[in-house]
């Protein structure tokens, strides 16, 4: 399903290849801007000193959607989800390690936890809670195997790749396959009925708009639900796994008509996600349009937005909001164009049914640093072995998409079967 992302910036070739075949392949570990790292290896600290309203802990999880990672730990620990903060949503498909806090807990609480691919280990007390103000970055360190070149034409090409990316003085900063749903992007498509009020068309596209990627069971429930209509027929087959619809559909199985109702039995932040998916979608249309054209992408021209990076002038797009204007001049009309084409005002982004969710917008910068850049030479692919691997480490500053470097590099002809 489309998401924007219209173009690639280099020339040269790509190597093709397979993300997350494992997820340790794709390991994220997240870094503060008081130099904090989660690391993957985090155990938990026997003692811990001070004191604190808040634990802050290291949340290490393998295969997880964040999100779902959250609601299973407050349902061990018998907690509302709100007091679970975190900086950002780490991938689903990877072994990732991210800082969280628990207002009003105990390290021993924590330390009982068992769960299936998810680990807490308490780091200290903190007055203050982890947010989105504290997070720095991303490192990333991720193998991308089954490439079906030899090694001298794979160094060559990631060697063609990474001097033109070098050349620009970053990647285009675009939002990444897994902001609108690894293998059934739809979030972006609920966003956009939200927007326009459509509460019922957002509701049946999130239950029953069925992907080729995801797991059989699933796709079979959506098309079920899709032909029957029936909310409490559809609780007995959905499978357990789909958390979010199941909490949708059990409110739908005693109000089939109230559908903002059913949206409030769904976390805050998911909820807002959705919202935030559109104005992803809209800003990679923005963006590509933006290449397509050749204008650049470091330094704006005339009154564009501008936004310093490491006390660098970048040139900066919309995240279109109520409060967000358009671009001026040649880019101001390319988001005119795109806003008409969608049929959406910055008006659409404050919502009356539903205002905790509204968003006022704001500035994303066209392209992001690539930081310590590291690419370790081909090896054999003990997994494929008529093919070869090879492993890249790079940092990434927040909000920024490693799948968004590696799609420069492999040039994939089908994004989501190569792991995007």
């Amino acid at each position: 399903m489309e998401i924007g992302i219209e173009v690639y910036v280099t020339q040269s070739c790509g190597i093709g290849g397979r993300l997350r075949q494992l997820p340790e392949d794709f390991r994220v570990e997240e870094v503060l801007t008081n130099g904090s790292k989660a690391q993957v290896e985090s155990s938990a600290i026997q003692q811990i000193e001070g004191r604190g309203r808040y634990l802050v802990c290291v949340l290490v999880k393998r295969n997880c959607d964040t999100l779902i990672a959250i609601h299973t730990i407050a349902k061990k620990l018998d907690v509302d989800e709100e007091r679970i903060e975190i900086a950002g949503i780490k991938d689903a498909r990877a072994l990732t390690a991210q800082h969280v806090s628990i207002g009003r807990m105990l390290p021993d609480q924590v330390a009982q936890l068992k769960l299936n691919n998810i680990r807490l280990c308490p780091l200290h007390f903190s007055n203050g809670k982890i947010h989105s103000n504290l997070l720095f970055g991303n490192d990333f360190s991720i193998i991308v195997r089954a490439i079906n070149h030899a090694s001298s034409e794979i160094v060559g090409r990631m060697e063609g790749v990474r001097k033109e990316l070098l050349g620009l003085g970053g990647c285009p900063n675009f939002f990444g396959h897994q902001r609108f749903g690894t293998t059934r992007p739809i979030t972006h498509l609920v966003g956009k009925h939200m927007l326009h009020g459509e509460w019922e068309k957002a509701a049946v596209t999130f239950l029953t708009e069925p992907s080729p990627y995801e797991h059989p069971e699933s796709r079979r429930a959506r098309e079920l639900l899709w032909k029957t209509q029936n909310y409490e027929e559809a609780l007995h087959y959905f499978p357990f796994r789909l958390i979010y619809e199941r909490q949708m559909l059990s409110h739908l199985a005693k109000q089939s008509r109230d559908y903002i109702g059913t949206f409030h039995r769904l976390p805050k932040k998911l909820r807002q996600l959705f919202i935030q998916a559109y104005q992803s979608y809209l800003f990679n249309k923005f963006l590509s349009q933006r290449i397509q054209r050749g204008l650049p992408l470091k330094k704006a021209r005339g009154r564009e937005f501008k936004l310093k990076i490491d006390g660098e002038e970048y040139v900066a797009l919309p995240l279109i909001g109520y409060n967000q204007s358009v671009s001026t001049g040649e880019q101001g009309e390319i988001e005119k164009r795109t806003l008409e084409k969608e049929d959406v005002t910055p008006q659409n982004f404050k919502i009356s049914m539903m205002p905790e969710i509204s968003s006022s917008g704001g500035l994303r910068t066209a392209l992001t640093p690539l930081i310590g850049l590291k690419i370790e030479k081909p090896i054999k692919d003990e997994f494929n072995p008529t093919r070869k691997m090879v492993q890249v480490s790079f940092t990434l500053k927040k909000g920024s998409y490693a799948t968004t470097i590696l799609r420069e590099f492999m040039k994939p002809q089908n994004p989501i079967r190569a792991g995007f």
